[in-house]
């Protein structure tokens, strides 16, 4: 099967959403060579972030799956190879070929180029940009009747802030993480920590490298409360609930983004 490996949309704002897990899709060759199920793989993708990403005007969204190539891992840990890469998982009927590797390899030099390209164009724009790298994680991994992992080290969103100069966007930061837990979720408040649970994965430890002073990449992990991680199953009120609290912290974020700008 063959489709696009994402969809970019550029927009007229300094506020950038991207959903790099989101995709299930993956070429041919990796179809056939795979161990895994459907339903193995989707567990540990990111499905249906790619709607949130409409928080923002400009919106990066993968369609391949992570058992493709892993965008949000170093390059030389994007294929999983051994089951220590992925969750234990046995990825594969047999080891795949060097070509097969570097083909993966080839999508993820090109989707960090293009990334690359998007980011440079709004900095000319609007000198400094935030981009939410929007994720989800599992919670019930001893199986489909498990209880929940322990809450005090799996907040319901984790921020990731680990690789990023915390000083200088301090108030981006924390504007973001009050926005969040302040905002009425169903009638009650998020659980929303910082670095618990993520620091944060190579998109936001490479955004800054490349452009440490004009790029925060808040990496956010929602814990999948919205969906049955096991089933695939999704609880459209919380799923919409969740989208209207990253709505509401991009006015926020702009204003401090904005503050930023004039005080530098």
């Amino acid at each position: 099967m063959s489709m696009a490996k994402w969809t970019i949309m550029e927009g007229n704002a300094p506020i950038v959403a991207t959903a790099i897990h989101n995709g299930h899709e993956v070429r041919d060759e990796v179809g056939k060579l795979l161990a895994l199920s459907e339903a193995e793989r989707l567990r540990e993708e990111d499905p249906f972030t790619g709607f949130w990403t409409d928080v923002a005007e400009t919106r990066i969204v993968s369609h391949y799956s992570r058992f493709q190539v892993d965008l949000n891992r170093p390059r030389d840990k994007a294929v999983y190879i051994t089951p220590e890469d992925a969750w234990g998982l046995n990825v594969w009927k047999k080891k795949p070929s060097r070509v097969l590797i570097d083909r993966s390899l080839q999508e993820y030099d090109e989707f960090y180029s293009i990334t690359r390209f998007v980011l440079s164009r709004l900095i000319e724009r609007f000198g400094r940009v935030v981009v939410l790298d929007l994720h989800t994680y599992n919670h019930r991994r001893g199986g489909p009747g498990s209880p929940p992992a322990n809450p005090g080290d799996n907040p319901e969103i984790n921020v990731g802030t680990g690789s990023m100069d915390r000083v200088r966007w301090a108030p981006v930061v924390e504007r973001f993480v009050s926005e969040l837990t302040n905002h009425d979720f169903l009638g009650r408040q998020l659980d929303v920590r910082e670095n618990v649970k993520f620091r944060g994965g190579q998109l936001s430890r490479w955004a800054h490298q490349i452009f440490p002073s004009s790029v925060c990449a808040l990496a956010v992990e929602v814990k999948k409360i919205f969906m049955d991680e096991w089933t695939g199953v999704l609880d459209l009120t919380a799923f919409s609930a969740v989208h209207k609290a990253l709505a509401a912290t991009v006015p926020g974020i702009t204003e401090e983004l904005n503050e930023i700008g004039h005080a530098a």
